[in-house]
């Protein structure tokens, strides 16, 4: 597959699934994720699919700090609706990482592995996503900062022109180039800035 070199740079990560375990799907349930995952999720990149792939491994990062992330174990809760703004976009990112749905994931075996019940929409909280442990409860909510990684002044000017066929094939390359640009600067430039991916623990109930 042809693409920007910098998604192989760009963070990765790697967890357990029980159920590809149980399944004999991959040996230890051991699953690496890597950015061109979520591009072959998403069907493009773009600022929002990298946001939330940050989003994600950030906050399994922090929910488990000494042990390799168990993927079906944590549950998602977004502020927004899951048709508000880009809410569903970065929803398939998490669910792509996570295993978590609402209610068309896997539904089990014997009352084991079962994916459903573990994505909300529309919480009660003030990050844009909240992140919790079923094992211990442990929180933690994360927020995307996006304008500390602006575009190129041209980026808005250039994608006109693209959308209304007025473009010619210098003017789309161009676009596209500045569009992963920005892109690269989030996962590369800013993949551990604190003011980009806001990481927030939340007391225990």
């Amino acid at each position: 597959m042809n693409h920007p070199a910098f998604y192989d740079d760009a963070p990765a990560i790697t967890l357990r699934d029980p159920l590809a375990e149980f399944l004999g799907a991959v040996e230890g349930g051991v699953l690496t994720y890597r950015y061109i995952d979520a591009v072959k999720a998403a069907g493009h990149s773009c600022p929002t699919v990298a946001s939330a792939w940050l989003m994600t491994i950030r906050a399994l990062a922090a929910l488990y700090p000494d042990d390799m992330p168990e993927r079906g174990a944590v549950r998602a809760e977004f502020r927004q609706t899951a048709t508000s703004g880009v809410t569903g976009v970065i929803a398939n990112i998490v669910t792509l990482i996570t295993g978590a749905t609402h209610d068309t994931g896997f539904k089990g075996l014997a009352g084991r592995f079962d994916r459903r019940g573990l994505l909300f929409f529309d919480a009660a909280v003030s990050g844009e996503i909240r992140f919790t442990r079923k094992d211990n409860g442990a929180a933690v909510e994360v927020s995307a900062h996006l304008e500390h990684a602006p575009g190129s002044p041209r980026t808005g000017e250039l994608m006109a022109a693209c959308l209304s066929g007025q473009a010619n094939a210098e003017a789309r390359r161009e676009f596209g180039q500045l569009w992963q640009e920005r892109v690269r600067a989030i996962l590369i430039d800013h993949a551990r800035d604190p003011r980009m991916i806001v990481v927030r623990p939340v007391d225990a109930a």
